[in-house]
């Protein structure tokens, strides 16, 4: 019985170390076999997107540009911050209390770039869509490039701010062995979901009430009642278009992020690396998943260029002038 016991512990040298989990081995490799597949569909996907826009001159475009740095990063979610999730659905952590800190302060960073991505791509459509004369004076690759850059910074510096624990890592541990880290809940439900959030749902209705008045407006200068028929109903598919594209990219960004948020809402700290609180971290880095769908899927473009890579077309010198647009 004693022996049983000591298999028990991830350190069966150290009676205070954590306990293994006692689940069955089917539902351990199945968890694991779907987690992996959803980080494998996040790296191909994403990188597809990388590919894309970085080979092609003709997706050279300030827009494109914020969506090369959003596939980047969540490129990253799905190359090193979901491969750690697994790591951590067993108690059990080998490599010491700074290397722990380190695996979530650079995943913070990684995710938290992709939020500001999304806020930067809204600012892009809402200024393309509301001023669209000044849009190319205003919105300009240089300016854009800076605005990634900036971006990428400030991520590193919200990641030092919330993440004292470098100063004494495995205070929150509760037993030898553990990997778990204390973040306050208040400020980042704040600086990374309230202020994101409400900066993306305004800026998308505010592009969505101008859309449509100025479908209204073309539709009420038309006097020929066949043109008139024929414009009504191109103006309502574009209509419904764009309210399906804004609640699609709203929709799936909230349902990924409240439930890791309401958390914080209800006034506790997040205590990353609990097996609770796992499925609901993993579901922010699903988000990572759906946005090339959500932002470069929908795009003919994307399904030209990613029929190319697939055929080995992008091989060939004149490749990068093809003509996907």
């Amino acid at each position: 019985m004693e022996t049983l016991e000591e298999a028990e512990h991830c350190f069966p040298q150290i009676n205070t170390s954590c306990r293994k989990h006692s689940r069955p081995q089917s539902e351990s490799m199945i968890i694991s076999i779907l987690m992996s597949f959803i980080s494998l569909i996040t790296v191909v996907l994403n990188l597809l997107v990388i590919v894309s826009i970085s080979h092609f001159r003709r997706l050279h475009t300030p827009t494109n540009l914020l969506l090369l740095s959003l596939a980047v990063s969540d490129f990253l979610v799905g190359l090193f911050v979901m491969p750690f999730q697994i790591l951590l659905r067993e108690p059990c952590w080998f490599l010491g209390d700074l290397v722990c800190v380190l695996f979530y302060f650079i995943p913070f960073i990684i995710v938290t770039a992709s939020i500001v991505n999304m806020v930067l791509i809204s600012v892009d459509r809402y200024v393309a869509i509301c001023d669209p004369l000044r849009y190319s004076t205003r919105i300009t690759q240089k300016r854009i490039k800076i605005c990634v850059l900036l971006c990428w910074i400030y991520c590193v510096f919200l990641s030092f701010l919330f993440y004292d624990i470098l100063k004494q890592p495995g205070r929150y541990n509760s037993c030898y062995g553990q990997c778990v880290i204390n973040i306050s809940g208040v400020a980042d439900l704040i600086l990374g979901f309230i202020i994101p959030v409400s900066t993306i749902v305004i800026l998308y209705l505010r592009v969505f009430v101008v859309a449509v008045s100025q479908a209204r407006a073309m539709r009420s200068h038309i006097t020929a009642v066949k043109l008139q028929i024929s414009v009504t109903v191109t103006v309502k598919k574009s209509e419904l278009k764009a309210a399906r594209t804004l609640g699609v990219v709203v929709a799936v960004f909230l349902i990924c992020y409240c439930p890791y948020y309401g958390v914080s809402l209800s006034g506790s700290d997040i205590v990353l690396g609990s097996s609770t609180d796992l499925f609901i971290v993993f579901l922010v880095f699903f988000n990572s998943s759906l946005n090339p769908l959500i932002y470069a899927l929908f795009y003919p473009w994307f399904r030209k260029s990613v029929k190319i890579i697939l055929t080995l077309q992008i091989l060939r010198h004149s490749s990068q002038q093809a003509h996907i647009l």
